[in-house]
């Protein structure tokens, strides 16, 4: 059975992108195959996400931010942009959902909570729809 592929794309592939992919990593194992990728690709993971994540067992030390392709979303089954905007290939017969979530950069340790626990949500509700 093939597992259905996210991607997960954000502009810097530092933040909520990073909490997607790694969330569904931790969440979903094997059931889904997770990925991210930014439009501007930063050059390391937003300290506080590190943070958040690894007070809930989740180490994203590993993670490189890398850029958003037309491979990489031709790839996925379905695409979950967090303010890439236009800048994210759109191919028909791919499922693309736009997540209005806060950016965490620059916010402080509560607001960052927040913003995954709402990651965390989503990806939740993502996976009971699209795992067969």
């Amino acid at each position: 059975m093939t597992r259905p592929v996210v991607l997960y794309a954000c502009i810097h592939n530092s933040g909520r992108s990073v909490a997607g992919l790694y969330l569904t990593r931790h969440l979903f194992g094997d059931r889904l195959d997770a990925r991210s990728a930014g439009s501007e690709p930063g050059d390391g993971v937003n300290p506080a996400v590190a943070e958040v994540l690894a007070e809930r067992g989740i180490d994203v030390s590993d993670h490189v931010p890398s850029l958003l392709t037309w491979e990489g979303v031709q790839e996925a089954d379905v695409v979950v942009t967090m303010g890439c905007g236009e800048t994210c290939p759109v191919f028909p017969g791919k499922t693309y959902e736009d997540w209005e979530i806060p950016d965490p950069k620059g916010q402080d340790l509560p607001v960052v909570r927040a913003i995954v626990d709402e990651v965390e949500a989503r990806v939740r509700d993502l996976a009971a729809r699209i795992i067969p």
